[in-house]
């Protein structure tokens, strides 16, 4: 179960995740590296999310997860299967668990930082605002939070697509909803972003892990 947040955080942080199987995850970093290599991958970008966001002062933790966990699942989460469905209609039930605010991020960005979260889960940075959106490069999204957790704000929403974050963004004004943008960041995707991210994030287990393969690459 998650340990208890410190005063005043009230945030529920969610964590949408697949279990790094080969064959199962980063699908599109095949090739160069080989489906066993991309699961590694995946288990370091997912191991570095996690321990960030034990350090983030918020109510609960939730890995919302699609598989089972594994040794990349530290103590100080909550673990929630995953609904059957499309992807809007996994990320409406996952904040439909939640009482209170709550901010939803993947495993796609391991180059998150405490300080990047902060705006989005620190009283200030609720005053006045109803939802948090973080633009990822690629034309989507990487975080989402609500101050009041409503499927209806996701459930829909046409997900990876180049627009995606700009229709999900629509319809959080559509609702009426004040928002308030995290930075953009590079989600892991292709070989070339596995690259820019390790480098933007160089001492994480996702940049010790994509050396450790791409030197192995070269040999």
């Amino acid at each position: 179960m998650s340990s208890p947040a410190p005063d005043g955080a009230a945030t529920t942080l969610l964590v949408i995740a697949k279990e790094p199987l080969p064959g199962r995850v980063k699908t599109r970093l095949t090739p160069p590296f080989s489906p066993e290599e991309a699961a590694e991958l995946a288990a370091a970008a997912l191991e570095d999310t996690l321990r960030t966001v034990l350090t983030l002062p918020v109510r609960r933790r939730v890995l919302v997860l699609e598989g089972r966990p594994g040794p990349w699942t530290p103590p100080g989460f909550d673990v929630l299967p995953q609904c059957a469905g499309s992807l809007d209609e996994r990320i409406a039930a996952a904040f439909a668990t939640c009482t209170g605010p709550a901010l939803l991020i993947g495993m796609d960005t391991p180059q998150i930082t405490p300080g990047l979260l902060a705006p989005a889960l620190s009283p200030s940075g609720r005053d006045g605002c109803d939802a948090w959106f973080g633009p990822a490069e690629d034309g989507g999204f990487w975080a989402l939070g609500l101050a009041a957790p409503d499927p209806r704000a996701v459930r829909g929403v046409v997900m990876s697509r180049p627009d995606t974050g700009a229709l999900q963004r629509a319809r959080l004004a559509e609702l009426g909803l004040t928002v308030r943008d995290l930075p953009v960041l590079r989600d892991v995707d292709t070989a070339e972003d596995a690259a820019h991210v390790a480098a933007a994030a160089p001492h994480g287990c996702f940049a010790r892990t994509h050396g450790r393969l791409s030197r192995a690459a070269v040999r």
